[in-house]
């Protein structure tokens, strides 16, 4: 696996209380991949993306009630179905714990869940509206 990282997401009790902060109080600029319901903030070759954190919870099927659950994911694309396919599987049979597995998701893309020692989320994805760079 390739030492990437595209996409952090933290689930937020608030959308707008954290939005106020990144926009009013860090000055970002929102990114035009943003939508009512998420948001993104590009952050020099990754992105930070704010969503409500009971709809976190749900994409990763974990409980949002904290046992399990940190709050955000972090996410690895990949350039196709496939590839998610075949880094899952490789992953697999490293010993990682598969929490999610690969599938089509309601927002138009692929994905799945993986766990790491801490218990924290890593998003494995292909996006077919994400450009990524060579």
């Amino acid at each position: 696996m390739k030492q990437r990282i595209t996409f952090i997401t933290l689930g937020v009790a608030d959308l707008n209380t954290s939005i106020d902060f990144y926009e009013n109080k860090f000055g970002w600029k929102r990114s035009e991949m943003s939508s009512g319901d998420i948001v993104f903030y590009e952050l020099n070759g990754i992105s930070l993306a704010l969503y409500p954190l009971n709809e976190l919870a749900k994409d990763a099927t974990v409980d949002a009630g904290g046992s399990g659950f940190k709050g955000f994911t972090i996410a690895h694309n990949t350039r196709s179905e496939e590839e998610v396919n075949t880094l899952i599987q490789s992953l697999r049979e490293k010993g990682v714990q598969i929490v999610k597995e690969p599938q089509k998701v309601f927002w138009g893309g692929y994905s799945s869940y993986i766990v790491d020692p801490d218990g924290n989320l890593w998003e494995i994805a292909f996006n077919p509206f994400l450009k990524m760079d060579e």
